[in-house]
C-alpha cells in the first residue's frame, strides 16, 4: 500500500479524490492502492529545555546558555494530535512507499519530515511538489514525483531555522527576563526575545523615536500663477524652498513687478508597465493599503482561496512566472468568466509574453500568485476582494503598457526660474482594469494633469505667492510599510529590481512575517491606532535594554536569513550556521551577565 501524507485534512481529501481513494476511515482515506492521511500542521516540535536536562526546568542565569548536544523532537501534547499520529504511524509501519504531500515549502517539508521520522518508517519516501490544488496540478505532480533526498537541503534549512529560533529564543528570553524584569510588580512579565520579532520591534521603536524627537524646520516656497497654471520656483538640488523668510521675500519682491516669460517647452513620450504579479508580501501590502486588512488576515484569506483551488500556492516571494506556465494562461483566462468584459482589448489575440512577467531565472520552487482558472463560486465578501486583486493583476499582465505624454514648461522672471509639469495619457492600456476611485495612492500621484499649450518666448502677467511650510516627521509604520521594511531589512526603496535584490537579506520569510507582527501585538509590545503601529512603553524599554546590535538590527538579522536560503540552495552548510548561532548566543549571555547596571523594565 502507498501512503500519502498531506498537511491538512481538506488537502488530503482533494488528493484522495484524484487518486481514487474514496473509502472514508477515521483519519485517512483508502482505495486504488493508496491510503491518504494528513497532519493538522505541526504535530511535532522541538523538545522543551527540561526534556534535555532536568537542571533546565528552573529558570536560572547560572544555567545559561542552554545548548543541547543533540536536538530532539517530540509529539505535541494534545489528544487529537496523539490520535492522528497513531493512525499515521500504523499506516506507515505497513507502507511499501510513502509520498510526502506537504505544502511545497520549507515549513511544509519540516512538518512532514518530523512526522515521518517519529513513526520510524523505513520504506522509500517520495515528494509531491505542486503549486495549486486543482485536479490537473495534482495529477501532473504525481506523474513527476521525486525522491525525498532531492529535498534534503530544503529540510536542512527548515531544521536550521527551527533550531536557530529555539536556541536564541529560549536563551535570550530567559536571559533578559531574569536580568531585567521588574520583580517588584505582581505581573511577572516574560521579556520575549526572538531572532525576527526583536529586530522587527526595533524598527517600530526607532521610527517612533524619530517622530518624537523630530524638530520641524521652516522653509518658504515661491510659486506663481501664469495662465491658470501654478509654476514653482526651481531650487538647488536637495532644497525644498528658501531657508529664510528674508530670502523668500526678496525673491518675491524681485518677480512681483516683472512679466513671466516661457523659456522652454519640452514634450516626452512615456510608458508605464502593468503592475507586477503578486507575491505574498506585495499582496499583504496591497490589502492593507486598500482595505485595511492585517497581514495575518490576508494570509488566512489567500490560504483559503488556495485550498478552494481558486488561486495558486500563496507563500511565495517571487512576482514572476516560469515559461512553462505561459501555454496554460489562455486556459486560465477562459475560466475567469466573470471577468470576460475586462478582457475585450486582448480578446482574440495571442497573449503578450513579457520578460517582466515570465522569467525562469527569477523563479525557484514556486511562481507568483495567480488564479487557477477554476470558477470561483463560494467566497466570502473579504475573500472576493483578495481574489479580485489577484485576477486583475493577472489579466493586466497581458495588457499593453499605459502610454502618456509628459510636458515640462520652464519660465523665468528676473533671474529666477520656474517649472510646471503636466501629464496626458494617450492610451490607458492596462489602467482600464482599475476604476479611478480604486486606484492605488502611488497611482493617484501620476493621474493626468494636462497643461494648456505654451509657446517658447510668450510672456505676460502672473500672480506670485510665497508660502511658509515646514518639514514633516517620518510617518509611523502601518502593517503595509512594516512588511516592506521587513522584506528589505529596513531599507526603503521604490525600485522593484532593487527590492528583489534586497529580499535576499529580508528578515523573516513571507509566510512568517504576519505571525511575527501578531506575536508583537499578543505580547503587548506594539499597539495599533487606526492604521498606524506604535510601540508600547514595554516595547520601547525592551529595545532600550538590548545592547547587542545583532539582536535588534534588521540588516544583521537579514544576513542570517540569507544564510538559511543558501543552505536551501546547497551553498552553505547547516552545521556552520548552527555553530555560528551557538557562539552568538554564548557571547550574548556573557555580555548581558557582565552588565552591572540596575536597569529594569517597569
Amino acid at each position: 500500500m502507498i501512503v500519502c501524507i498531506a498537511e491538512k485534512p481538506s488537502v488530503g481529501r482533494d488528493i484522495a479524490h484524484v487518486l481514487g481513494a474514496t473509502q472514508q476511515h477515521d483519519g485517512y482515506m483508502e482505495g486504488n492502492g493508496y491510503q491518504v492521511t494528513w497532519t493538522f500542521g505541526h504535530l511535532c516540535e522541538l523538545k522543551e529545555p527540561h526534556e534535555y536536562s532536568p537542571m533546565w526546568k528552573q529558570w536560572s542565569l547560572g544555567q545559561l546558555p542552554m545548548i543541547p548536544q543533540r536536538f530532539g523532537i517530540k509529539l505535541k501534547s494534545d489528544k487529537g494530535v496523539e490520535k492522528q499520529f497513531n493512525t499515521i504511524k500504523r499506516l506507515m509501519e505497513n507502507a511499501e512507499r510513502i509520498i510526502n504531500c506537504g505544502d511545497a515549502g520549507q515549513e511544509g517539508e519540516l512538518i512532514q519530515r518530523w512526522v515521518i521520522q517519529m513513526t520510524g518508517a523505513k520504506c522509500p519516501v517520495q515528494r509531491l511538489w505542486i503549486s495549486s490544488l486543482t485536479e490537473e496540478a495534482i495529477r501532473e505532480g504525481f506523474q513527476t514525483l521525486k525522491d525525498q533526498s532531492e529535498y534534503q537541503s530544503l529540510y536542512e534549512a527548515g531544521l536550521s531555522r527551527a533550531i536557530g529560533d529555539w536556541t536564541l529564543g529560549m536563551n535570550a528570553t530567559r536571559l533578559y527576563t531574569l536580568k531585567y524584569r521588574n520583580n517588584t510588580t505582581q505581573d511577572k512579565q516574560v521579556l520575549s526575545i526572538g531572532r525576527v520579532q526583536t529586530p522587527t520591534l526595533a524598527l517600530i521603536v526607532r521610527r517612533q523615536q524619530e517622530i518624537e524627537t523630530f524638530v520641524p524646520v521652516p522653509y518658504w516656497v515661491l510659486t506663481t500663477k501664469y495662465r491658470d497654471v501654478i509654476f514653482s520656483a526651481v531650487m538647488e538640488e536637495g532644497d525644498k524652498g528658501f531657508k529664510t523668510r528674508e530670502e523668500g521675500e526678496a525673491a518675491l519682491a524681485a518677480v512681483r513687478e516683472l512679466p513671466f516669460t516661457v523659456t522652454s517647452v519640452e514634450k516626452k513620450k512615456g510608458t508605464e508597465a502593468p503592475p507586477r504579479l503578486f507575491d505574498l508580501t506585495s499582496l499583504q501590502v496591497e490589502c492593507n493599503k486598500r482595505y485595511g486588512f492585517s497581514a495575518d488576515l490576508t494570509l488566512q484569506l489567500i490560504q483559503s482561496l488556495y485550498e478552494k483551488k481558486y488561486t495558486t500556492y500563496p507563500r511565495v516571494d517571487t512576482t514572476f512566472l516560469p515559461d512553462d506556465v505561459y501555454p496554460k494562461c489562455p486556459q486560465i483566462m477562459n475560466g475567469l468568466r466573470a471577468y470576460f468584459p475586462l478582457m475585450e482589448r486582448i480578446k482574440g489575440k495571442p497573449l503578450a509574453k513579457s520578460k517582466k512577467v515570465f522569467d525562469n531565472k527569477k523563479v525557484t520552487d514556486h511562481h507568483a500568485i495567480i488564479p487557477t482558472g477554476v470558477e470561483a463560486k463560494a467566497m466570502t465578501e473579504v475573500e472576493a476582494k483578495v481574489y479580485d486583486l489577484i485576477v486583475r493583476r493577472f489579466i493586466g499582465a497581458f495588457y499593453p503598457d499605459c502610454l502618456f505624454d509628459t510636458t515640462t514648461v520652464m519660465g523665468q522672471v528676473a533671474d529666477i526660474q520656474f517649472k510646471a509639469t503636466g501629464k496626458h495619457i494617450t492610451d490607458p492600456g492596462w489602467r482600464i482594469l482599475w476604476q479611478k476611485e480604486e486606484q492605488q495612492d502611488d497611482q493617484k500621484d501620476n493621474e493626468e494633469k494636462t497643461l494648456p499649450e505654451f509657446k517658447k518666448g510668450e510672456s505676460g502677467p502672473h500672480e506670485p505667492d510665497l508660502a511658509e511650510k515646514q518639514t514633516t516627521p517620518p510617518k509611523p509604520y502601518t502593517e503595509a510599510t512594516l512588511l516592506r521594511a521587513m522584506e528589505t531589512a529596513g531599507k526603503f526603496v521604490d525600485d522593484e529590481e532593487l527590492r528583489d535584490a534586497l529580499k535576499e537579506n529580508g528578515i523573516g520569510r513571507p509566510s512568517t512575517r504576519a505571525a511575527i507582527i501578531e506575536t508583537l501585538f499578543r505580547r503587548h509590545y506594539i499597539r495599533k491606532e487606526k492604521k498606524n503601529l506604535w510601540a508600547t512603553p514595554t516595547g520601547v524599554e525592551l529595545i532600550g535594554l538590548i545592547k547587542n546590535e545583532l539582536l535588534k538590527s534588521a540588516e544583521l538579522t537579514g544576513h542570517w536569513e540569507r544564510k538559511l536560503r543558501l543552505i536551501e540552495s546547497r551553498q552553505y552548510e547547516a552545521k556552520q550556521f548552527i555553530d555560528e548561532l551557538k557562539q552568538m548566543v554564548s557571547d550574548l549571555v556573557l555580555s548581558v551577565l557582565s552588565d552591572n547596571t540596575s536597569q529594569r523594565v517597569q
